[in-house]
């Protein structure tokens, strides 16, 4: 029986993808499967798969015939996997050795749907640990209680897929998929979900993954048209948390987030190609007009006077008909 798949999805990391494979390497155990699923790369990346897949013990590699983006990739290693648990990793960061068993012996412990951990980023050669925004640690919890309050930074925005492990009975309930054809933001809509949706998680000091931060070829760093599906993303959080039973206590953090989104981005628009720049104006603008009106108000006063100026003056912006992201 495989108890644990790793799903890993690769697009043109062929600088990367080596120290990838070696750390799953040091991770390997008898009854583990890694599900490498080739997006479709351009370089040198499904060479270098092919050559690992034959000495990675429980390799199992897949690829697609065109790219779909890192949100359908883990989708098919999700169709794919047949562990009792499942997790992520991006084809660009790595582990250190011996974390997957350590990951596995944590959720079987607590006994809950799905842990959450810490991680270290990577930048250039700087290292910082990042934690997961949830004080108690070890303490298996609902996981909406941790969705709130609005105004702080709480689980819902620690939105990294590969920084916790899922037991399958949430990809049986529909929960773990992610929404095909995102291309920036696809985990946004997915810990909202899992967040509203799940019975149980709980959040523990382990740290093991390593997230590369700052790589060139990352949507992160690419002000192209493709880092605006996170209008459609955000869009799609307002609308399933309207539909909760608990939509009244939500929607403030929903909302508030989404116009924080907005405004990282207007406070970065110089890096936009202009005709990207303009467009992500109108779809802003747009975004702002559909949100519900009254949770926006509240939003809005309640962000520090440079955001909320700047998301003011484009709420009385006209949203232009026919721009779709």
């Amino acid at each position: 029986m495989v108890k644990l798949s790793v799903i890993v999805p690769f697009y043109n990391v062929q600088q990367y993808a080596p120290d990838t494979l070696r750390s799953l390497r040091a991770n390997a155990r008898d009854d583990f499967e890694f599900i490498l699923v080739d997006d479709c790369s351009k370089d040198e990346t499904p060479d270098i798969l092919e050559r690992a897949s034959r000495d990675l013990p429980g390799a199992v590699l897949l690829r697609h015939e065109q790219n779909g983006g890192l949100a359908t990739a883990r989708n098919t290693g999700i169709d794919a996997a047949r562990g009792e648990y499942l997790t992520f990793l991006d084809g660009d960061d790595w582990l250190a050795p011996g974390y997957y068993p350590q990951l596995l012996s944590a959720v079987e412990d607590l006994g809950c749907d799905f842990v959450r951990t810490d991680h270290v980023q990577c930048t250039g050669r700087a290292r910082s640990i990042h934690r997961v925004p949830h004080g108690r640690r070890g303490e298996v919890m609902r996981p909406r209680d941790a969705i709130l309050p609005a105004d702080r930074t709480t689980s819902v925005d620690y939105a990294y897929a590969w920084a916790g492990v899922y037991h399958r009975r949430l990809v049986d309930k529909g929960l773990i998929h992610f929404t095909d054809g995102l291309r920036t933001a696809e985990d946004r809509p997915w810990i909202w979900r899992l967040h509203r949706e799940a019975e149980s998680f709980a959040a523990v000091n382990l740290l093991g993954v390593f997230y590369r931060r700052g790589v060139a070829s990352s949507l992160t760093q690419i002000g192209d048209v493709r880092q605006l599906d996170f209008i459609r993303a955000f869009d799609e959080v307002i609308q399933e948390t309207s539909e909760d039973a608990d939509a009244e206590k939500l929607l403030p953090k929903a909302v508030r987030t989404y116009c924080a989104i907005i405004s990282h981005h207007l406070g970065s628009i110089e890096r936009f190609e202009p005709p990207v720049a303009r467009k992500l104006k109108a779809l802003s603008a747009g975004a702002l007009k559909r949100m519900p009106q009254p949770y926006l108000d509240e939003a809005l006063d309640s962000m520090d006077l440079q955001r909320a100026t700047r998301l003011r003056r484009l709420r009385r912006r006209p949203a232009p008909a026919g721009v779709a992201a």
